[in-house]
């Protein structure tokens, strides 16, 4: 899946437009709960060599929040690194060049969206 179709994803599944916080990265699209204000995704564009790729080109990739026990078999996989500028214990990077899996990447997308979103408490 690519940067376009899987921004195009988010809003159909989640209702949810990007916010670009950042002047120095205009590229890099933020999507959050609109309730907490929590990221459940991260777009950026970011030279292939962060990843420990060859190349210095820019390459697409989303961060999204992980499940511990995932990331170890994940990051085997083709599309799959060690998260970029995030927690590398919760957090994945995955390429958006076609690369990843797109169920897989969707899967996770739904695993990010739920782990960041408000815990309903009980009333004691």
């Amino acid at each position: 899946m690519n940067r376009a179709g899987f921004m195009q994803f988010i809003l159909d599944q989640y209702s949810v437009e990007p916010d670009y916080p950042w002047m120095k990265n205009p590229n890099f699209a933020v999507f959050r709960h609109s309730n907490n204000q929590k990221w459940f995704a991260l777009i950026m564009d970011i030279p292939r060599s962060r990843l420990g790729l060859p190349g210095d080109e820019l390459l697409d990739v989303v961060n999204l929040k992980c499940a511990p026990l995932l990331i170890g078999s994940l990051r085997s996989e083709p599309g799959f690194f060690p998260a970029y500028h995030m927690n590398k214990d919760s957090w994945i990077t995955v390429s958006l060049d076609n690369k990843a899996d797109a169920d897989k990447l969707k899967m996770l997308l739904d695993m990010s969206y739920t782990a960041t979103a408000s815990k309903i408490r009980k009333k004691h």
